[in-house]
Formats: C-alpha cells, structure tokens, sequence
C-alpha cells in the first residue's frame, strides 16, 4: 500500500471507500442516498440498468427500516419491544418478525456461549444510570441485575406471543440493524439491483455483488485507536463491526466501554474491534459481539464454529487474531505494520 493511495483514500472524508466507481455498460446506472433510521444513518449505493427501479427500491429499504424500528426499538414507547418489556411477568402478542428474531437471537446466545443475550437490558439500564450519576454500582447491584439476565428469562410461543419473567428486559439494539439489512436483500433482487452496498452507520452492512468496474466493494476496518487498520474488499458478504470503546463512558474516574458482558453483568475495559464477515448479517452482528467479548482464542473457536463465518480482532496494543481463511475470504490488506501479523 503506497503513501499516495492511502492519503487519497482519507481525504475522502469517509470510512468506507465505496460509491465512487465508474459507470459500466452493463449497470450503467447508480444511486446513492443515506438517511436517519434504527438511531444512525442507513447510507446505501445502488446500481442496475433501470433508474425507476433504482428509486423504487431505496424507498422500499428505507420504508423497511423504518418500520422494524417502530417494531424493535426500546426507545419507542409503543414498539413491540416496549410493550413486551413493560409487560414483563406476562405475554403479549408480537409481529411474527418480532418473534423470529427473538427466536434467532435465543439460538446465537446458546451458540456464543452465553457472550450475546439480549436479555441484557436491566444491565444496559443499571450501567446507564450509573453513568448519569457517575457513581459505579456496587457488586451486589450488578449481581441483582445479573439475576434478570439470561435466554431462560424469555419464552417465544408458537402463537406470536412472547412471555418475560418478571424483571426481565428485551434490548434488540445489538442485531436489528442486521436483521433488517438481511430483508432488505429480497427487495433489491425483486427492483433489478445488480449490485449494493447498504450500510448502518459503518458497523453493520451488506455488501452484494460489485461495483461495475472492480471485483468487490472496499470498505476501511478501523482499528481500536480509531485510525485504519486495513482494506476489505467483500462481495456478497454481510459484514458487522463491533468496538468496546466505541462509546465510552467515565463513571466514578474510570472508563468503561458499552459492550456488557451479559456473563458477568461488567462493561468491557480493553479497548478492541472486532469484524465479522458472514452471508447473514444478523449471525455477524452477534458473532462479532461474542469476538468482542470473550478471550481471543474462545471468540475466533465460536466464529470458526460456524459456516462460512470469519473474524478479525484487533487489540490497541497492535496485536491482531483471526480465523483461518479471513484475509483470504475479505482480501484484507493492512493499512498499518501493527497489524500484518499472519493469523
């Protein structure tokens, strides 16, 4: 990687260098659009031969998205979620997609070893308040809410409706966003998409096709400190990025990142990032949850575990693991000496 080739890519301003490719006969035509949705930005490229189709499936993708967040947003007071939270002791009836990604995501908390749960809300809330008052619980308040934590805190029934056991939180926030990046895909084959990048605000994206003139979209992997580790280059792959410090928080005079370790009830305090490339861009977002989470040689054991699936994680000390075929699988190309290291 030349100096020249790098300083142009950072010039663009961007984290992820797509959408700038040039137009070819067959797809000669391109859209590229980005709005507010599921609490970040959904920025998308488009191309295919007809612009009317174009236009007709970012507006149906935008519309999805939309939609799945008044579903599975815990910041919406009348979403699904909201309700099954504030129903907790009971059961109410959900969208079916409400159901199925809670099924889902009972599945990915067994296969990651406990390190994905989204069960994981009256910790997200116990460390939010801790925040606010800058005060760090005490180890009996984490263990108090560690005790509503868990997959057999929840029951998906066969008629729709879900019941949590008293004390009990949903937060979909750590898969949604991938849950709805995979049924988007449908929509695209449905309005002529040759090829797309569709991407949540650079952590979570799904990468179909190519660009008319290159073999893949290239997308930058940030490392912990938040410069560039590397290039991937993916081509019908769904990726997920998860950092620990990503948000950060200062309570009582000491950091602490936004990932909670649902095992043990504390926020993660090693700074990391953690990729995942999968042909399921839910899988990704949990898989690179649990990569994030457990210690190196459990997290690339559980993402090789699964097919097709291949991790990247990435340590501020420079140090880097990955499963065996990841920078084959992503031609991943450091941007940085620190992360050369053969996996």
């Amino acid at each position: 990687m030349s100096r020249r080739r790098l300083a142009a890519i950072i010039a663009l301003g961007i984290a992820w260098a797509a959408g700038c490719t040039s137009r070819a006969p067959e797809a000669p035509h391109r859209l590229a659009d980005g709005r507010q949705a599921m609490g970040t930005v959904l920025e998308i490229t488009l191309h295919g031969p007809d612009p009317a189709a174009l236009a007709r499936a970012r507006d149906r993708v935008f519309d999805l998205a939309d939609r799945l967040d008044a579903l599975m947003s815990s910041y919406r007071e009348s979403s699904d979620v909201s309700r099954l939270n504030a129903a907790a002791g009971g059961a109410v009836g959900v969208h079916p997609e409400v159901g199925a990604l809670l099924r889902e995501s009972l599945r990915y908390t067994q296969l990651t070893r406990g390190s994905f749960d989204v069960t994981v809300g009256p910790l997200v809330s116990l460390w939010t308040l801790a925040a606010e008052r800058d005060r760090v619980p005490t180890a009996a308040e984490v263990a108090a809410a560690r005790a509503h934590v868990g997959a057999s805190r929840v029951r998906v029934l066969e008629d729709d409706r879900v019941a949590l056991a008293p004390g009990a939180r949903v937060d979909l926030g750590g898969v949604a966003k991938g849950f709805a990046l995979d049924r988007m895909l449908p929509v695209l084959r449905e309005e002529g998409v040759s090829s797309a990048l569709l991407s949540f605000g650079q952590s979570s994206a799904w990468a179909v096709g190519a660009p008319p003139d290159a073999p893949g979209w290239t997308l930058l992997a940030r490392a912990p400190d938040g410069g560039f580790a590397g290039l991937l280059t993916l081509r019908d792959r769904a990726l997920s990025v998860s950092g620990s410090f990503g948000r950060s928080s200062e309570i009582g005079g000491r950091s602490f990142g936004h990932v909670i370790d649902p095992r043990t009830g504390w926020p993660l305090t090693r700074s990391g990032e953690a990729i995942v490339v999968s042909r399921d861009a839910a899988l990704a977002e949990a898989l690179s949850k649990a990569l994030l989470v457990l210690d190196a040689d459990a997290g690339i054991e559980v993402v090789e575990a699964q097919p097709g699936c291949h991790g990247l994680l990435l340590a501020a000390d420079g140090s880097r693991r990955a499963t065996r075929r990841f920078d084959a699988e992503t031609r991943f190309e450091p941007l940085l000496p620190a992360y050369t290291g053969t996996p």
